[in-house]
């Protein structure tokens, strides 16, 4: 398949033989695109994922008609390197939260705290500063506004 259109870090259409479709990443939750680092991410997932061939592997639909998905980038030709998952990606990089709610603990976890301690992405004011996009979308347009600041390094 082939990324068309990256709406968010989390969120693409994909072309198929009937037209598009939309791909919600498994795995990961990446901050919305009006909340702070939510440009940051789409702009990173934007610039890897745009016009390029990927695997998916779709498991169901969400509760928006989004086909929920594992996607792996497809290696370079003659590359020695398989296929990436790009949840891996996201989160090693720190533009995304380990997002599994069907499990106790997710399994890109002990990726997500190794991107912390770093201080990579959306972790570079520390673990503490960035709204998970669960409690994000909770808000009221008043919080919202208040909370709109981000990291003063970014």
């Amino acid at each position: 398949m082939r990324i068309e259109r990256v709406v968010d870090a989390d969120t693409y259409e994909v072309a198929t033989a009937g037209g598009r479709a939309r791909v919600r990443l498994l795995g990961v939750d990446a901050p919305e695109a009006n909340q702070p680092f939510g440009r940051q991410a789409t702009a990173l997932v934007g610039a890897l994922l745009q016009g390029q061939h990927v695997w998916l592997q779709v498991r169901g639909r969400d509760l928006y008609g989004r086909h929920l998905a594992a996607v792996r980038l497809r290696p370079a030709a003659f590359s020695p390197f398989g296929t990436m998952a790009l949840d891996s990606l996201l989160v090693v990089r720190g533009w995304a939260w380990a997002y599994e709610p069907s499990r106790t603990i997710a399994r890109r976890l002990a990726e997500q705290l190794q991107a912390q301690r770093a201080g990579r992405g959306l972790w570079q004011c520390g673990p503490a500063g960035p709204i998970e996009p669960r409690v994000w979308r909770s808000m009221d347009a008043e919080t919202k506004r208040r909370n709109r600041g981000g990291c003063p390094r970014m």
